[in-house]
């Protein structure tokens, strides 16, 4: 079909001197078939084209019927007329029909063309213009209508559709022809052998096309940005936490770090509970390995030769803190339940895998810089900067002798590679960390400071139940992995950038990113 229709567009453009429209010429030809067509004479310039975009209104079946009889309020005054004593209400549906006395006599007093006379309907005047018809004619006609309010007002009624339309503005080219010679693409053998090469019309390389596109795995900008957190963190001598385990006990993810179980963060509307199985065991060793031995079990670290650790000494530890006191400190003095500690919710922060990493520390005490960067879970309202599952950083580090000040600096070296050097820190409160920072940095873009991430030392009452000396010291904090990602990408939306609403163009077509340049 489109070698034929070649030659047909061809034939069209020798008969006149100007341009033609495919939309007259070839009303009953696709688009995808016409547009091959100029496209394969356009390469060898025979003809040259531009492509014409409008909209062209379309009349429903009711407005077809107002064109050729008339307008529902034109059909009201005119029985209103031809009734010299006047119409009763009544039978006015009788006489235009349902349709019409519904939505014309309304029109009709609104035009002041009827007027009501008790039960009787009266003319107000003694002729009439038919707008509503005279406008759909002329759209019948003409596809549209000079004055964009009337379509608009028609498209309110449901009397029109908009369609639209696509037709393209034919003329001569340069390379002009009558008939349309076919070129070849290949320079064969046999051409070679009987000299037809000479003769034949090869078709020009095209070194301006667009090569084909190569399909190819692209990575996501968390991803992106998450490599270059793990990059500062690697150079600044942290090891990476395990993140494998999203579902924690109550124990680990609140319990151990000293939140009491009375704190509004526990509640239904802020974490997501687990309701099979409904409670896990009391903390133990977790198996390093996962061969059976010879009777079926699973060796503990214990007995593979990794320090032993009494859990049953320090779940009794973490309780007495919470409801009596420990350690120097009255504690929150509540009867502390098992029930709460032993239920499972999807973790809310990774600080429950530091806790457990500090645990596993206190087996053998020394400084230690740990770090992760994996998805957490809230119940959170879902909106342009919520989501109910977002991805943590957070860094911890263990020594001895630390203090607020060594953390202050620590933060501006720390963010400082991240190209971030304004920092500022405002006291807050966090249940497990005393004192605890919040911090803000500097927006260079949005010319205003913004919060960045939250920090503070680790209280006593946390670490000392896990055996760690009662000197050691231990900084912690934690900022999201979508807000940085946000800002570098200009995502104004969170929903954007993580969700089923993500865009793949978007993911394939964004640029790589280094923190530490804008």
């Amino acid at each position: 079909m489109p070698a034929d229709l070649t030659l047909r567009v061809l034939e069209a453009l020798s008969e006149v001197d100007g341009s033609i429209l495919s939309s007259d010429a070839f009303p009953s030809i696709d688009f995808t078939t016409i547009k091959s067509a100029l496209d394969r004479l356009g390469s060898r310039e025979m003809i040259i084209y531009r492509q014409i975009d409008r909209e062209e209104a379309n009349l429903t079946p009711e407005a077809e019927g107002i064109a050729a009889e008339g307008s529902h309020e034109a059909k009201v005054f005119e029985a209103v007329r031809q009734a010299v004593q006047g119409l009763k209400i009544a039978d006015l549906p009788g006489i235009v029909g349902k349709e019409s006395a519904k939505v014309g006599q309304g029109k009709a007093f609104k035009e002041g063309w009827i007027k009501k006379d008790k039960d009787l309907l009266r003319a107000a005047t003694d002729s009439i213009q038919d707008a509503s018809r005279e406008q759909l004619q002329t759209i019948q006609r003409t596809r549209t209508h000079p004055e964009p309010k009337v379509l608009q007002d028609l498209r309110k009624r449901k009397l029109i559709t908009m369609q639209k339309v696509i037709t393209f503005e034919i003329k001569k080219g340069p390379n002009y022809a009558a008939e349309f010679v076919k070129e070849e693409t290949d320079l064969t053998a046999d051409m070679l052998a009987t000299g037809a090469w000479e003769t034949v019309k090869l078709k020009p390389y095209n070194f301006k096309a667009m090569g084909a596109p190569t399909p190819s795995g692209a990575l996501h900008p968390l991803n992106k940005v998450r490599h270059e957190f793990r990059q500062i963190f690697f150079e600044m001598g942290f090891e990476e936490m395990p993140t494998n385990r999203y579902v924690e006990t109550g124990f680990w993810n609140f319990d151990a770090l000293f939140v009491p179980q009375q704190h509004p963060a526990r509640d239904l509307q802020d974490t997501f509970y687990i309701s099979d199985p409904p409670k896990a065991d009391p903390p133990r060793a977790d198996p390093s390995k996962t061969e059976q031995l010879a009777d079926g079990s699973i060796p503990t670290p214990e007995a593979q030769g990794a320090p032993q650790q009494d859990y049953s000494s320090y779940w009794a530890s973490v309780k007495e803190v919470h409801s009596a006191g420990k350690y120097g400190s009255i504690g929150y003095r509540y009867p502390f339940r098992d029930s709460e500690a032993l239920k499972l919710v999807l973790r809310t922060h990774t600080t429950a895998v530091s806790t457990y990493m500090l645990h596993k520390l206190a087996a053998d005490p020394r400084p230690a810089r740990y770090f992760s960067i994996d998805r957490v879970f809230r119940n959170e309202t879902v909106d342009a900067t919520h989501l109910a599952e977002f991805h943590q950083v957070e860094g911890v580090i263990a020594d001895f002798g630390l203090t607020l000040g060594g953390l202050i600096g620590f933060m501006e070296v720390f963010f400082g590679k991240m190209g971030i050097r304004r920092l500022r820190f405002k006291p807050a409160y966090n249940p497990y960390t005393e004192p605890s920072m919040e911090i803000f940095g500097f927006h260079e873009g949005l010319d205003k400071w913004v919060e960045i991430g939250n920090s503070g030392m680790f209280r006593p009452e946390m670490l000392e139940p896990m055996g760690l000396p009662r000197d050691m010291r231990v900084y912690g904090w934690g900022l999201s992995l979508e807000r940085p990602t946000m800002i570098k990408y200009g995502v104004k939306n969170i929903r954007e950038l993580l969700g089923h609403k993500v865009d793949l163009n978007f993911i394939e077509s964004n640029p790589a990113v280094r923190l530490e340049k804008d």
